[in-house]
């Protein structure tokens, strides 16, 4: 009873999340979109600011001399700017501060992010920790960056957070093993380039991961019981591209069109769960990133099919529409069966990528708290379409363990 009590409860606050979430004044980025846009987004950053940027990336764009082409162009532009290439994956709070010091030492008043979702997250905290002068750990939760952040401009190296569009930035906590949200629609950058030419030389097993990162985003936000007419639309068109385009940019890193629509699929996608909001893919991902440092899209990639065979009871229908509009099952299939085809793609692309159906790191010691931290994000968070307990969850979580015959 007091189950069934409290799934109503949930119900009832989901319903009034979402009107409210209709109600946010999202302003959506500028947008520069195809091969070579990064120059139409500068020439827009020379005509919209007047000092100094502090370009925020990671080391490795750095020393492979992906930055060159963009730095040069900054100087023909007469705009000045400062470096600041010290993000890791899962940035921590230390590197912020050492970020928003750079920021102040070149006392720059805008930020240009250039890089994956990690960098783009952390150029976001660093804008806010300059606007908000209180370290970013204070404003972890919804709606509590209260003056806003510096204006952001981002060129994402990777398809696939979709973080150039999205009102969320993550900081992680390595002592307390977790991954902190900061949640504010005053989080959406300035404007944004969609530019194919940076994605070209991605290797294939980070071409994959973050592929399916995107279509983890455009997937849960479809089965989102706070999804509109508007998300359902982002959420299909990213979705039916990715099943198209994925495999081709994986296998063919030069194919413009398969970034640049890769690219384009992200940011939809990022579009769409920024209103509609993830579920437990991500609730469990986001554990296995801080319990074990497994990169984010790939955790995804590992715990979606689990999680789709958990929900598709309570979400057959919108399951079924989903594989249908992407082609991967027809009207001639039960939903039953179009339902159990979009999982089934999903395995196989797994397969194909080479990324595991289970979680090599993880402990079954660590399952009851993974668990827990999961449940905990999700509650009063995620508008999922079946509600997991912490009995199911461990269930769910441990078919992520590797085999013992492994050992």
């Amino acid at each position: 009873m007091l189950f069934t009590l409290e799934k109503i409860a949930l119900r009832l606050y989901m319903m009034a999340f979402k009107v409210s979430t209709a109600l946010l004044p999202f302003r959506w980025p500028k947008v520069f979109q195809g091969p070579g846009s990064s120059s139409l987004l500068l020439q827009h950053i020379q005509q919209q600011e007047t000092g100094c940027l502090l370009l925020v990336t990671d080391t490795a764009l750095r020393q492979l001399g992906l930055l060159a082409p963009l730095l040069a162009e900054l100087e023909s532009l007469g705009i000045h700017y400062q470096v600041f290439d010290q993000i890791t994956p899962d940035p921590i709070n230390a590197q912020i501060e050492a970020g928003y010091q750079a920021l102040v030492q070149a006392d720059a008043s805008a930020l240009l992010a250039v890089g994956g979702g990690s960098v783009i997250d952390a150029a976001k905290l660093i804008g806010a920790r300059a606007k908000n002068k209180k370290s970013v750990l204070k404003m972890t939760g919804m709606l509590r960056v209260w003056r806003g952040m510096l204006p952001v401009y981002a060129i994402p190296t990777t398809a696939g957070t979709g973080s150039e569009v999205t009102i969320a930035a993550v900081v992680s906590d390595p002592e307390h093993q977790r991954k902190l949200p900061l949640i504010d629609v005053r989080l959406l950058p300035k404007a944004a380039a969609l530019d194919a030419h940076l994605m070209a030389g991605l290797p294939p097993a980070i071409t994959a991961s973050t592929g399916m990162d995107a279509l983890t985003h455009a997937i849960e936000a479809y089965l989102s019981r706070n999804a509109n007419r508007t998300t359902d639309q982002q959420a299909l068109a990213a979705a039916q591209a990715i099943f198209s385009y994925l495999p081709r940019a994986f296998a063919h890193g030069a194919d413009l069109e398969a970034r640049q629509q890769m690219a384009e699929a992200s940011h939809l996608a990022g579009k769409a769960f920024t209103v509609a909001g993830v579920g437990y893919i991500h609730a469990i991902a986001h554990q296995l990133g801080a319990y074990y440092h497994v990169p984010h899209g790939l955790a995804n990639a590992m715990v979606m099919p689990s999680v789709l065979a958990f929900s598709l009871p309570a979400c057959q229908k919108r399951m079924a529409h989903l594989a249908r509009h992407c082609q991967l099952a027809s009207g001639a299939h039960s939903d039953q069966q179009a339902a159990q085809a979009l999982i089934d793609r999903i395995i196989h692309l797994n397969e194909s990528f080479g990324i595991a159906n289970k979680v090599p790191q993880l402990q079954a010691s660590d399952i009851a708290a993974i668990a827990r931290a999961a449940l905990a994000e999700a509650r009063f968070t995620y508008a999922v379409p079946r509600y997991l307990n912490q009995r199911s969850a461990e269930q769910l979580i441990s078919q992520l363990l590797p085999d013992a015959s492994a050992d």
